[in-house]
């Protein structure tokens, strides 16, 4: 279906692997087309988890396309630029939880798409970094807003204004990923994560996931209104019913999504 996207399913899970390996899978405006087709395709009903990674054991994505991007004038930047960032958007919206299985080198837009995921987990070759200052641009796809929240302003402004990529042990130190594991075992730790998800109540993970995203620019008193309203709408669930009854009478219920 996909030139440049592998998917593939293992229950609740989906996999999308980014392959374009002569370029280590540099995002072109292509594949970021056959992304947003896919993510909007997305069945969130079915699926309780995505997991992102590139194919190959050296690259991740390596950033964008420099091919595509040498020859852009300043309307085709900002729309390449846009493009990406919209996509990512997406990435991050959706109603299910993303991980990103970080298997290289994640740098420019590489750096970027892992930073728009949920939950980051990396191999222990990987390395990141936004090197865009060093081609006379800054980062395109949102890598300016997304890095400073993760890392904070001052760490945020080194790595962009370096450009200098830093390895696995690093990037975990600063609190850019969440784990780093050996690369024989990344798809492993991911998937073991992923399954752990989707054995969740499906909308009350989805809350969970619009809670944090959406409040993170509010302030204490209306984030806390709005946790408190999106709690209060789980008991509307079939799911926190039978969860909770489950729990009472020591047995197991299997969460349907209602």
């Amino acid at each position: 279906m996909y030139e440049h996207l592998k998917i593939e399913e293992k229950g609740m899970v989906a996999i999308l692997t980014i392959s374009a390996p002569k370029s280590l899978n540099a995002l072109n405006s292509k594949i970021l087309n056959e992304l947003d087709d896919y993510l909007s395709q997305f069945d969130c009903n079915r699926l309780r988890c995505l997991i992102v990674t590139g194919d190959g054991e050296k690259s991740f994505v390596a950033g964008a396309d420099i091919s595509e991007m040498a020859s852009l004038n300043m309307l085709e930047g900002n729309a390449f630029g846009a493009r990406g960032a919209k996509v990512f958007r997406k990435l991050e919206t959706l109603h299910v939880p993303v991980i990103a299985a970080v298997n290289g080198f994640a740098l420019g837009g590489g750096c970027e798409l892992a930073m728009a995921c949920d939950i980051r987990i990396c191999s222990e070759n990987a390395k990141f970094g936004q090197p865009e200052v060093g081609l006379g641009i800054i980062p395109g796809f949102s890598g300016t807003v997304r890095l400073a929240r993760l890392v904070g302003m001052g760490m945020a402004k080194q790595l962009i204004f370096t450009g200098k990529p830093i390895k696995a042990d690093e990037a975990l130190r600063i609190g850019l990923v969440n784990a780093v594991v050996p690369q024989s075992e990344l798809m492993d730790k991911a998937l073991e994560m992923a399954n752990q998800i989707a054995a969740n109540a499906p909308l009350a993970v989805k809350a969970a996931k619009l809670c944090i995203n959406d409040e993170w620019d509010m302030d204490a008193d209306a984030a806390i209104l709005n946790e408190n309203v999106i709690f209060g709408r789980c008991f509307l669930t079939e799911d926190q019913k039978q969860g909770m009854k489950a729990f009472l009478e020591k047995g197991k219920y299997e969460f349907q999504g209602k």
